[in-house]
């Protein structure tokens, strides 16, 4: 397993890391199955949240016993002083442990959501010993700029794949040069990329970045670590693969972050605003259940209040990308509903 020094933090982690957002949906048994099987397979860096509901409990339940031998980072959502203080506790006492590697302000779009109480909780925690290193994660290009130019964090965790452009690409050899970590969320694409292979071989080369896969299940898992013992490079096939996707997915799509949540009309715009990608690069059957089909159905009840627009972080025509992706959904049943 590849490691690496993560920025200024001095951190030693393996290159992949872990993400542990998935396993609050998996049972507590299997999720302590795959967190051992995971550090056993040689992976020593995790990445959870207080958010992630008891996803911080199953990795104290999976790896209190090693925690020397490895590295959390964990987030919060918290704004002002007391909840990220309480979230801190929270962290500590799920995760079995007296200290966090790496603490993260959680999905921030601007200073003034972290510059009063947030601050001065985390500053407070780290004189008791609590955080060691503090970062930051946001989907937002423009803050997270902001973020590596003034050096007050010593990690970005930001979106990155091999769909990123140019200006994505020019962040991350900022932190490289401020000598902040680079931590890789979505390496994946929201899923859309489906070539675990290319996505490995392209990661391998992105110095000082540190991707993180969420895991659900065993066979996921170890499709990572058998990647991570091959180790395979770039070569002409998966230069074809990257060039092929990047062709098909250039330009504006939705990264499921989830910034755009929730709608008051209820639709689930995460999953509804990236349909037309999701039913062709993956099993399409799925997504036509009677349940799918009124998850999509929602989007007529779109009020055009403009919330979700306003909120992504991407500048999406949210609603007007929604109803492209209804009409969409409906013509590609009709197209291919006799195989149902």
């Amino acid at each position: 397993m590849k490691t690496m020094i993560l920025g200024k933090t001095g951190l030693t982690v393996t290159k992949p890391a872990l993400g542990c957002l998935p396993i609050q949906r998996t049972d507590k048994d299997e999720a302590v199955r795959i967190l051992r099987r995971a550090y056993e397979g040689g992976i020593r860096y995790f990445d959870t949240a207080n958010a992630y509901t008891d996803s911080e409990e199953k990795l104290g339940l999976a790896l209190a016993d090693v925690r020397e031998d490895i590295v959390i980072s964990t987030k919060s959502l918290g704004r002002d002083y007391d909840t990220v203080s309480r979230h801190i506790q929270n962290s500590l006492e799920r995760m079995r442990t007296d200290h966090i590697d790496l603490f993260q302000f959680h999905q921030v779009s601007g200073w003034e959501e972290i510059d009063s109480g947030a601050m001065a909780a985390v500053e407070e925690a780290q004189a008791k010993g609590y955080i060691r290193h503090v970062g930051v994660t946001c989907h937002s290009l423009h803050f997270a700029q902001e973020a590596v130019a003034s050096g007050r964090f010593e990690t970005l965790q930001y979106p990155f794949s091999y769909l990123s452009n140019d200006e994505e690409m020019a962040l991350v050899h900022a932190c490289l040069d401020a000598g902040m970590g680079f931590i890789a969320m979505k390496a994946l694409a929201g899923g859309l990329l489906s070539d675990a292979r290319a996505v490995h071989a392209f990661m391998g080369e992105q110095e000082g970045v540190v991707p993180i896969y969420g895991v659900q299940t065993m066979e996921e898992l170890e499709q990572w670590l058998a990647l991570a013992d091959e180790d395979p490079g770039l070569d002409d096939s998966l230069r074809a693969v990257i060039a092929a996707d990047r062709e098909q997915l250039s330009g504006q799509f939705c990264r499921s972050c989830g910034y755009c949540m929730p709608c008051p009309q209820g639709i689930m715009i995460r999953n509804c605003a990236r349909m037309d990608m999701l039913i062709r690069r993956s099993p399409w059957r799925p997504y036509f259940t009677p349940e799918w089909q009124e998850r999509m159905n929602r989007i007529n009840d779109c009020l055009e209040c403009g919330q979700c627009k306003a909120r992504c972080p991407y500048h999406l025509d949210t609603p007007k990308v929604l109803k492209y992706m209804l009409k969409d959904y409906w013509e590609f049943y009709e197209a291919h509903k006799a195989e149902l």
